[in-house]
């Protein structure tokens, strides 16, 4: 079962977060971090149990990031990750956020999802203030991918014109 997180889920979450975070692949989330941000965290359940999770982030009126993707090795193959994606691209569409921006090693998983690799010099600042967290900064070898929601150039006119 797909469902937003409730406190219920920190530990969960913190417990699948460090497994993945020591080994390099995602960054550390703190207990108080994901507590902070648990709107943002959507969680699959299988059993009772938390076996996948993930987060959008909102990183301007025109990006936002989805943060902490991770699935239980013995709940991987399941196609849990592709739901989590596309429920966060989905809330981000919902939103208006027109493109969602994921860092990864995972390329070929994020390609199924209709993610497309771009520049990170094309990306905003905001988006490497959490990486003085990480082991790798600055040397950060993760790939860069977005998924574009909405047609910018289209929304950006409509939005010209409606604040003339």
């Amino acid at each position: 079962m797909l469902r937003q997180a409730t406190l219920g889920d920190v530990e969960a979450i913190a417990c699948l977060l460090t497994g993945y975070a020591e080994q390099g692949l995602l960054l550390p989330r703190s207990r108080q971090s994901i507590c902070e941000t648990l709107l943002a965290f959507r969680v699959i359940e299988e059993a009772g149990n938390v076996v996948g999770t993930a987060a959008l982030h909102i990183l301007g009126d025109d990006l936002a990031e989805i943060r902490s993707l991770a699935v239980v090795e013995t709940a991987q193959g399941k196609g849990y990750g592709q739901q989590l994606v596309k429920e966060l691209c989905t809330l981000a569409k919902q939103l208006d956020v027109p493109r969602v921006l994921a860092l990864t090693y995972q390329q070929n998983f994020f390609d199924r999802c209709g993610f497309r690799v771009v520049d990170k010099s094309s990306l905003h600042q905001k988006i490497w203030k959490d990486c003085i967290h990480c082991r790798k900064f600055p040397v950060c070898d993760e790939i860069a991918m977005v998924w574009t929601a909405i047609d910018v150039t289209q929304e950006h006119r409509k939005g010209v014109r409606m604040s003339r």
